[in-house]
């Protein structure tokens, strides 16, 4: 898939701070962002009842135990399968 190219308005600050960046670390600044919002956003629905566990770590594309460990960051007890011990001790 070829790149495509977007306008981006953001508050000058940020946009201060961006002047010297090169495309590749703008890239890697949007790619770690979109992982973060999708997780912020997959754990709120499973606090809510919205999901499962599985399903929320499935829809990030990320195994449970690697969703357990940024839900715990944030103060959440997920749940601790079978799978997700044993996922955990390997």
């Amino acid at each position: 898939m070829a790149p495509e190219a977007f306008t981006l308005h953001i508050p000058d600050a940020v946009a201060q701070e961006l002047k010297s960046a090169n495309e590749e670390f703008l890239v890697e600044v949007i790619e770690r962002g979109l992982q973060a919002v999708k997780i912020d956003r997959v754990l709120e629905q499973y606090a809510r009842g919205g999901m499962s566990f599985g399903a929320a770590a499935r829809q990030v594309g990320m195994s449970q135990s690697a969703l357990a460990r940024h839900a715990y960051a944030r103060g959440m007890e997920p749940p601790c399968s079978d799978d997700t011990l044993a996922e955990e001790l390997r």
